[in-house]
């Protein structure tokens, strides 16, 4: 008796059971004829769409956005096609190449050539799949064309505006902690808007962290404090109240490289080092250093009677003992007799001094 798995059941040739592949037993019956009738060695989309963002370039993938830092969308489309393709199971030492071909500006034609093993029979297929690059905006993009924000920081000084060097470092840290955010693939971090307003600079963020963050960064960096106001503003879609919040920055009266007279102080002026925490700095008159108390902080009682900047180079006439140094009055060319603090070397011929209302003072040296 004959065996009837030796004979293909579709069109009755005689087989060798032995040699016959496939995914199922049906399919491992069939004779290669027979088998390759059916047979999809690959199995690909009539066509793809790439949606992506008209304004950043992020990539619409699954049910968010991903920012690939494309210059163009070739890569985009190859690695999207690549996840479209299925290459048959029984298929092995499986080869292919794509060739893009950019049709516009809008589609690129995906040609995609393969070659594989399958019953011991080399098989190539081409396939050919378009892919269409949609532009739309991103949510990102959306929000930011809206002004959307979350918190403000605004930056104050105490007493004075602030200087150009802060307020520019205020916008430098603001997009270095959104850019630090981004590598991390956070899309809801962006500055909104820098403006100048009355006495500083206020920042609108897009997030409430980035707020926290820049006011926290300032006051490490220059000192001072800052208080934080919520204002509920709306709710989200799930019923959650939504508030913006209000850093407001306060910069102390005094920064660094200032010269100041204490109030009830008769130590003489006070060139400022330090304002983290108590204000810190050394005496002009003896070369001691100077730090606030407690209770004064970094905002003593004192006024301000120059900067190093308001500095000009004396000439030193003689250096007379180890307190007193006289120099020639930077303006007027006269011959004085000031304090000699102890960063005075005795070999020195020319001293920066300040000339203010308290007198004729000689500075440290850069």
């Amino acid at each position: 008796m004959t065996d009837a798995g030796t004979f293909c059941p579709r069109c009755g040739d005689a087989i060798d059971a032995t040699d016959g592949d496939g995914v199922t037993r049906r399919e491992r019956s069939l004779c290669d004829a027979c088998y390759f009738e059916d047979f999809e060695f690959v199995d690909a989309p009539e066509r793809i769409e790439v949606m992506v963002c008209a304004r950043c370039g992020a990539v619409h993938r699954g049910n968010r956005w991903v920012d690939v830092d494309a210059d163009d969308y070739t890569d985009v489309a190859i690695e999207e096609v690549s996840e479209a393709l299925a290459v048959h199971v029984e298929a092995e030492d499986v080869d292919w190449e794509v060739r893009p071909e950019q049709v516009d500006q809008n589609t690129i034609r995906m040609h995609c050539l393969f070659s594989g093993v399958v019953r011991d029979e080399v098989r190539t297929e081409e396939v050919v799949v378009p892919v269409k690059v949609s532009r739309q905006t991103c949510k990102r993009c959306g929000r930011i064309a809206g002004n959307s924000f979350a918190s403000i920081v605004q930056v104050r000084a105490v007493g004075r505006d602030p200087t150009s060097e802060e307020t520019d470092r205020a916008t430098e840290l603001a997009n270095r902690i959104v850019a630090e955010m981004e590598d991390t693939g956070d899309r809801n971090a962006f500055v909104t808007d820098v403006s100048e307003a009355e006495s500083g600079i206020d920042l609108k963020l897009s997030t409430n962290k980035i707020g926290l963050k820049l006011a926290r960064k300032l006051v490490e960096e220059f000192g001072g404090g800052f208080e934080d106001h919520e204002k509920l503003v709306t709710e989200d879609e799930d019923g959650n109240e939504v508030y913006r919040v209000t850093y407001a920055v306060r910069l102390p009266e005094f920064k660094p490289d200032d010269v100041i007279d204490l109030a009830d102080d008769d130590g003489g002026p006070v060139l400022v080092r330090s304002v983290h925490g108590n204000l810190k700095g050394v005496r002009v008159t003896t070369g001691e250093p100077y730090e606030a108390s407690y209770e004064d902080g970094d905002a003593p009682d004192a006024r301000k009677l120059g900067t190093v900047e308001d500095a000009a180079d004396a000439t030193v006439v003689t250096v007379e003992d180890d307190n007193a140094v006289q120099i020639l009055d930077p303006e007027t060319y006269e011959s004085k007799t000031v304090p000699r603090p102890d960063y005075v070397d005795d070999d020195a011929s020319t001293v920066p001094a300040l000339k203010s209302r308290a007198g004729l003072h000689v500075l440290p040296e850069a």
